[in-house]
């Protein structure tokens, strides 16, 4: 990225966003079990509500993310959050914490995420050239991972040693930063559009999704991949600890090494984009999930961590090269008005399903055990595969011409 180029202060905001988002995540559920005496129950309660805006909220995001400046729509994202954040600390501050309120404040802090999480891919075509597109996806995406290494020890950290509240006043404070950081974007010439009922232009776009053969295909991957992946999460910790012995140090270090995955594919998606045509690119992060699939139930046969950790150096690795390159592709071939609702549609395709996966997995592993959920997870890890292989995205060679 050029050292003027005007996505840098969208770069920066993005890292402190997530670094603000990771902290709130990590402490919330520490804070539950820790300061307010709640179970497992109670911190599930509490993951689930945080959950529901990216199902709930998505679409109506997306209408007004392409309605209204993408700018300012971002600025309020974080004063949503980091006013959320605010009053979690008052209510520790004054003992008025509860595990509803928790989870209340954790649902509007999450629509100012969904909103951001939207907005940002949408605003980035109408700030730099399509070319530099896959360079600035990369650095964003390195900044996420970098925040998801970094965040959680960090929020996790900050609890154990003063309590919550430093842990959300630093989250707060990286909130703080990021509307900042944004309000420093330029903003956009806007694009004239006739204003029609809210109701059609959602319909407008996922008409155009389901009837694009490049995005139809990147949708219903993401959606099982993320399924996939939330039936494994629902009882890999269970079976790590029970089924390999792990302790808390050994789950911590499995998913370092995830994270590790993450920002090592950040990295080479520039050098190998030099060598591999983009099809290739947008395979391997689907290729990187059924491969983790393969090796975590092998893992039943052959009891091993060294296996389960290169399983998730996969999970990490992949989808990284496939975020960069299928974000830099849905940004050329969508119209500019359409982009906020396309980007949210994605974000449902992804975020939505996570609840989805959760329950399947929880039903699974009620009826026939956690072995069971790893089989039904390298099966959903098949098919997002197999489904992008056939498609047309996975012939691509290069980007095509921008809309």
């Amino acid at each position: 990225m050029q050292p003027n180029s005007p996505a840098k202060p969208l770069l920066w905001s993005t890292l402190a966003a997530q670094f603000s988002e990771q902290i709130a995540l990590a402490a919330g559920p520490i804070a539950v079990v820790v300061m307010l005496g709640g179970g497992a129950t109670d911190t599930g309660f509490v993951q689930m509500v945080q959950t529901l805006p990216f199902l709930l909220l998505s679409l109506p995001v997306g209408v007004l993310v392409d309605r209204l400046s993408r700018r300012r729509l971002m600025i309020w994202a974080e004063v949503l959050r980091g006013a959320t954040l605010g009053l979690i600390m008052l209510a520790l501050a004054t003992n008025l914490l509860t595990v509803p309120l928790l989870a209340a404040l954790g649902f509007v802090g999450t629509v100012g995420t969904l909103i951001f999480s939207v907005a940002a891919p949408a605003l980035l075509p109408m700030i730099v050239r399509p070319a530099e597109l896959p360079v600035v996806n990369r650095w964003l995406e390195l900044a996420r991972s970098a925040a998801f290494v970094a965040g959680p020890p960090l929020g996790g950290a900050l609890v154990g040693w003063t309590g919550a509240s430093l842990a959300f006043l630093v989250a707060m404070s990286a909130s703080i930063g990021s509307l900042l950081l944004v309000s420093r974007l330029p903003e956009p010439v806007a694009i004239a559009r006739p204003r029609r009922h809210f109701l059609q232009e959602v319909v407008e776009g996922c008409r155009f999704v389901a009837g694009d053969s490049l995005l139809l295909p990147i949708a219903a991957t993401a959606s099982l991949f993320n399924v996939g992946w939330f039936i494994l999460q629902a009882v890999f910790v269970v079976f790590l600890i029970n089924h390999l012995g792990a302790d808390a140090a050994m789950v911590g270090l499995v998913f370092g090494v995830y994270g590790i995955g993450m920002i090592a594919g950040a990295f080479l998606a520039k050098p190998l984009a030099q060598y591999l045509p983009l099809g290739v690119l947008i395979a391997v992060g689907p290729l990187g999930g059924f491969i983790g699939s393969l090796l975590v139930l092998t893992s039943v046969a052959v009891p091993s961590l060294p296996l389960i950790g290169l399983a998730f150096f996969c999970f990490g690795f992949g989808p990284i090269l496939w975020t960069i390159n299928t974000t830099s592709l849905r940004q050329v071939i969508t119209p500019q008005p359409m982009l906020g609702r396309v980007s949210a549609l994605l974000t449902l395709a992804t975020s939505g399903a996570r609840p989805i996966g959760a329950g399947i997995g929880l039903l699974i592993a009620s009826l026939s055990g956690p072995e069971a959920c790893l089989t039904a997870s390298a099966f959903c890890f098949l098919l997002q595969l197999l489904i992008i292989v056939v498609s047309p995205a996975a012939r691509l060679r290069d980007l095509p011409a921008p809309v």
